[in-house]
Protein backbone atom coordinates (compact mmCIF):
# COMPACT_ATOMS: atom_id res chain seq x y z
CA UNK A 1 0.00 0.00 0.00
CA UNK A 2 3.03 2.27 0.92
CA UNK A 3 4.46 1.77 -2.61
CA UNK A 4 1.43 2.10 -4.33
CA UNK A 5 0.23 5.79 -2.62
CA UNK A 6 4.39 6.71 -3.27
CA UNK A 7 3.55 5.47 -7.01
CA UNK A 8 0.41 7.62 -6.99
CA UNK A 9 2.18 10.88 -5.34
CA UNK A 10 4.85 11.03 -7.59
CA UNK A 11 2.76 10.37 -10.85
CA UNK A 12 1.31 13.41 -9.77
CA UNK A 13 4.09 15.10 -9.20
CA UNK A 14 5.24 14.50 -12.89
CA UNK A 15 1.64 15.41 -13.37
CA UNK A 16 2.16 18.78 -12.28
CA UNK A 17 5.34 19.09 -13.59
CA UNK A 18 4.27 18.80 -17.18
CA UNK A 19 1.07 20.51 -16.43
CA UNK A 20 3.45 23.53 -15.75
CA UNK A 21 5.72 23.13 -18.73
CA UNK A 22 2.39 23.27 -20.84
CA UNK A 23 1.71 26.21 -19.04
CA UNK A 24 4.74 27.90 -20.55
CA UNK A 25 5.28 30.15 -24.12
CA UNK A 26 8.43 30.82 -25.03
CA UNK A 27 9.40 33.84 -27.14
CA UNK A 28 12.35 33.77 -29.06
CA UNK A 29 13.89 37.92 -29.47
CA UNK A 30 17.28 40.06 -29.43
CA UNK A 31 17.15 42.11 -27.27
CA UNK A 32 19.34 44.51 -28.54
CA UNK A 33 16.45 46.35 -30.71
CA UNK A 34 14.67 49.49 -28.41
CA UNK A 35 12.01 50.43 -27.39
CA UNK A 36 10.75 47.29 -29.46
CA UNK A 37 12.90 44.70 -26.71
CA UNK A 38 16.19 45.83 -24.71
CA UNK A 39 17.34 45.10 -20.90
CA UNK A 40 16.38 47.49 -18.18
CA UNK A 41 17.54 46.26 -14.41
CA UNK A 42 18.41 42.81 -15.98
CA UNK A 43 15.03 42.52 -17.51
CA UNK A 44 13.74 41.90 -20.97
CA UNK A 45 11.34 44.99 -21.79
CA UNK A 46 9.65 46.62 -24.54
CA UNK A 47 6.68 46.68 -26.98
CA UNK A 48 7.55 42.93 -28.11
CA UNK A 49 8.22 41.82 -24.68
CA UNK A 50 4.59 43.95 -23.14
CA UNK A 51 2.18 42.86 -26.23
CA UNK A 52 3.80 39.14 -25.72
CA UNK A 53 2.98 38.94 -21.99
CA UNK A 54 -0.47 40.22 -22.68
CA UNK A 55 -0.99 37.60 -25.52
CA UNK A 56 -0.13 34.87 -22.84
CA UNK A 57 -2.21 36.14 -20.12
CA UNK A 58 -4.91 36.19 -22.52
CA UNK A 59 -3.98 32.30 -23.13
CA UNK A 60 -3.31 31.51 -19.11
CA UNK A 61 0.31 30.88 -20.24
CA UNK A 62 3.06 32.13 -18.44
CA UNK A 63 5.56 34.09 -20.59
CA UNK A 64 9.48 32.98 -21.03
CA UNK A 65 11.56 35.43 -23.40
CA UNK A 66 14.90 34.05 -24.78
CA UNK A 67 17.60 36.61 -25.80
CA UNK A 68 19.79 35.12 -28.90
CA UNK A 69 21.47 36.39 -32.10
CA UNK A 70 18.43 38.08 -34.07
CA UNK A 71 19.51 35.46 -37.12
CA UNK A 72 19.46 32.11 -34.72
CA UNK A 73 15.18 33.59 -34.16
CA UNK A 74 13.90 31.56 -37.18
CA UNK A 75 16.13 27.84 -36.82
CA UNK A 76 15.00 27.93 -33.04
CA UNK A 77 11.08 28.41 -34.37
CA UNK A 78 11.62 25.36 -36.75
CA UNK A 79 13.58 23.19 -34.47
CA UNK A 80 11.00 23.90 -31.94
CA UNK A 81 13.36 25.40 -29.22
CA UNK A 82 11.21 28.39 -28.86
CA UNK A 83 7.56 28.38 -29.48
CA UNK A 84 7.57 31.75 -31.13
CA UNK A 85 9.57 34.82 -32.23
CA UNK A 86 9.36 38.48 -31.75
CA UNK A 87 11.56 40.76 -32.58
CA UNK A 88 10.67 43.52 -34.91
CA UNK A 89 10.45 41.21 -37.31
CA UNK A 90 8.68 41.79 -40.60
CA UNK A 91 7.25 39.33 -43.14
CA UNK A 92 9.03 38.51 -46.14
CA UNK A 93 8.77 35.58 -49.17
CA UNK A 94 12.10 34.10 -47.90
CA UNK A 95 11.03 33.93 -44.28
CA UNK A 96 7.35 32.10 -45.17
CA UNK A 97 9.06 29.20 -46.88
CA UNK A 98 10.45 28.51 -43.15
CA UNK A 99 7.59 30.06 -40.59
CA UNK A 100 4.54 30.84 -40.64
CA UNK A 101 3.50 34.59 -39.10
CA UNK A 102 0.93 36.23 -37.07
CA UNK A 103 -1.48 39.34 -38.27
CA UNK A 104 0.56 42.55 -38.18
CA UNK A 105 0.77 44.24 -34.67
CA UNK A 106 2.87 47.55 -35.74
CA UNK A 107 4.88 49.49 -38.50
CA UNK A 108 8.03 50.14 -39.19
CA UNK A 109 9.99 52.28 -41.15
CA UNK A 110 13.58 51.61 -42.37
CA UNK A 111 15.47 54.62 -41.27
CA UNK A 112 19.13 55.78 -42.91
CA UNK A 113 21.63 57.41 -40.14
CA UNK A 114 24.52 59.56 -41.47
CA UNK A 115 26.55 61.89 -39.73
CA UNK A 116 25.79 65.48 -39.43
CA UNK A 117 28.46 66.46 -42.36
CA UNK A 118 27.56 63.36 -44.38
CA UNK A 119 27.59 63.73 -48.37
CA UNK A 120 24.54 61.80 -48.21
CA UNK A 121 21.63 63.76 -48.12
CA UNK A 122 18.78 61.80 -49.23
CA UNK A 123 17.39 58.08 -49.94
CA UNK A 124 18.26 58.69 -53.45
CA UNK A 125 22.12 59.25 -53.54
CA UNK A 126 22.54 55.65 -52.63
CA UNK A 127 21.06 54.26 -55.61
CA UNK A 128 22.66 57.10 -57.80
CA UNK A 129 24.93 56.10 -60.97
CA UNK A 130 28.23 55.38 -60.15
CA UNK A 131 27.45 55.78 -55.65
CA UNK A 132 29.35 53.50 -53.51
CA UNK A 133 28.77 54.33 -50.07
CA UNK A 134 29.25 51.74 -47.90
CA UNK A 135 26.18 50.87 -45.68
CA UNK A 136 25.88 49.09 -42.71
CA UNK A 137 23.20 46.80 -41.31
CA UNK A 138 22.20 44.16 -38.37
CA UNK A 139 22.85 40.93 -39.92
CA UNK A 140 19.57 39.12 -41.20
CA UNK A 141 17.40 41.87 -40.68
CA UNK A 142 14.96 43.21 -43.25
CA UNK A 143 17.90 46.22 -43.56
CA UNK A 144 20.17 43.43 -44.47
CA UNK A 145 18.12 41.58 -46.87
CA UNK A 146 16.86 44.81 -48.77
CA UNK A 147 19.93 46.84 -48.78
CA UNK A 148 22.03 43.37 -50.16
CA UNK A 149 19.72 43.01 -52.95
CA UNK A 150 19.63 46.52 -53.86
CA UNK A 151 23.41 47.64 -53.39
CA UNK A 152 25.23 44.23 -53.28
CA UNK A 153 27.08 42.20 -51.10
CA UNK A 154 30.20 44.49 -51.85
CA UNK A 155 28.39 47.85 -50.82
CA UNK A 156 26.79 45.67 -47.35
CA UNK A 157 28.96 45.32 -43.74
CA UNK A 158 26.94 43.20 -41.73
CA UNK A 159 26.96 43.36 -38.02
CA UNK A 160 25.77 41.48 -35.34
CA UNK A 161 23.53 44.36 -33.04
CA UNK A 162 22.65 47.72 -34.53
CA UNK A 163 25.05 48.87 -31.96
CA UNK A 164 28.31 47.78 -33.69
CA UNK A 165 26.35 49.04 -37.10
CA UNK A 166 26.44 53.12 -35.83
CA UNK A 167 30.06 52.24 -34.13
CA UNK A 168 31.29 51.68 -37.76
CA UNK A 169 29.54 54.48 -38.92
CA UNK A 170 31.35 57.03 -36.55
CA UNK A 171 34.67 55.36 -36.96
CA UNK A 172 34.12 55.83 -40.51
CA UNK A 173 33.76 52.46 -41.79
CA UNK A 174 30.75 52.83 -43.53
CA UNK A 175 28.96 55.55 -44.52
CA UNK A 176 25.32 55.31 -43.05
CA UNK A 177 23.28 53.06 -41.41
CA UNK A 178 20.21 51.36 -42.18
CA UNK A 179 18.28 50.21 -39.36
CA UNK A 180 14.73 50.39 -37.91
CA UNK A 181 13.48 54.02 -36.98
CA UNK A 182 12.70 53.42 -33.52
CA UNK A 183 16.35 51.94 -32.60
CA UNK A 184 17.70 54.83 -34.79
CA UNK A 185 16.26 57.38 -32.72
CA UNK A 186 17.74 55.86 -29.90
CA UNK A 187 21.59 55.21 -31.47
CA UNK A 188 21.31 59.09 -32.50
CA UNK A 189 20.15 60.13 -29.34
CA UNK A 190 23.16 58.14 -27.44
CA UNK A 191 25.72 59.13 -30.08
CA UNK A 192 26.57 63.10 -30.95
CA UNK A 193 27.23 63.90 -34.17
CA UNK A 194 24.57 61.63 -36.19
CA UNK A 195 21.36 62.15 -37.89
CA UNK A 196 18.64 60.47 -39.15
CA UNK A 197 17.60 61.50 -42.86
CA UNK A 198 14.55 62.65 -43.44
CA UNK A 199 13.47 59.91 -46.70
CA UNK A 200 13.17 56.93 -45.16
CA UNK A 201 14.27 53.58 -46.81
CA UNK A 202 11.36 51.44 -46.47
CA UNK A 203 8.14 51.15 -44.96
CA UNK A 204 6.83 47.49 -43.49
CA UNK A 205 4.90 45.36 -40.79
CA UNK A 206 5.83 43.84 -37.72
CA UNK A 207 4.58 39.77 -36.59
CA UNK A 208 5.51 37.14 -34.86
CA UNK A 209 6.76 34.49 -36.60
CA UNK A 210 5.50 30.59 -35.01
CA UNK A 211 6.07 26.87 -36.23
CA UNK A 212 4.80 26.25 -40.11
CA UNK A 213 3.04 23.24 -37.94
CA UNK A 214 1.95 24.71 -35.16
CA UNK A 215 -1.07 25.68 -36.71
CA UNK A 216 -3.08 25.90 -33.54
CA UNK A 217 -0.78 27.94 -31.69
CA UNK A 218 -0.49 30.65 -35.15
CA UNK A 219 -4.36 30.82 -34.00
CA UNK A 220 -4.26 31.25 -31.10
CA UNK A 221 -2.11 34.33 -31.24
CA UNK A 222 -4.04 35.84 -33.26
CA UNK A 223 -7.06 35.48 -32.04
CA UNK A 224 -5.71 37.15 -28.87
CA UNK A 225 -3.91 39.26 -31.11
CA UNK A 226 -7.21 40.44 -32.14
CA UNK A 227 -8.69 40.80 -28.99
CA UNK A 228 -5.80 43.33 -27.71
CA UNK A 229 -5.39 45.60 -30.93
CA UNK A 230 -9.27 46.12 -30.37
CA UNK A 231 -9.37 46.52 -26.76
CA UNK A 232 -6.47 49.34 -27.26
CA UNK A 233 -4.11 47.65 -25.33
CA UNK A 234 -1.60 47.08 -28.44
CA UNK A 235 -1.89 51.08 -28.99
CA UNK A 236 -1.18 51.83 -25.44
CA UNK A 237 2.10 49.89 -24.74
CA UNK A 238 3.19 51.35 -28.46
CA UNK A 239 2.38 54.97 -27.14
CA UNK A 240 3.87 54.19 -23.68
CA UNK A 241 6.85 53.50 -25.38
CA UNK A 242 6.64 55.69 -28.81
CA UNK A 243 5.03 58.75 -27.74
CA UNK A 244 3.12 61.29 -30.12
CA UNK A 245 5.14 64.06 -30.94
Amino acid sequence: MKKLIALLVALMMLGTVAAAMADTLTMGTNASFPPYEFYENGEIVGIDAEIAAAIAKKLDMELKIEDMDFKAIIPAVTEGKIDFGMAGMTVTEERLQSVNFSDTYATGIQAIIVKEDSEITSVDDLYAEGAAWKVGVQDSTTGDIYCTDDFGEERVSKYPVGADAVEALKTGKVDCVIIDNEPAKAYVAANEGLKILESTYAVEDYAICVNLENTELLDKINAALKELIEDGTVAGIIAKYIPAE
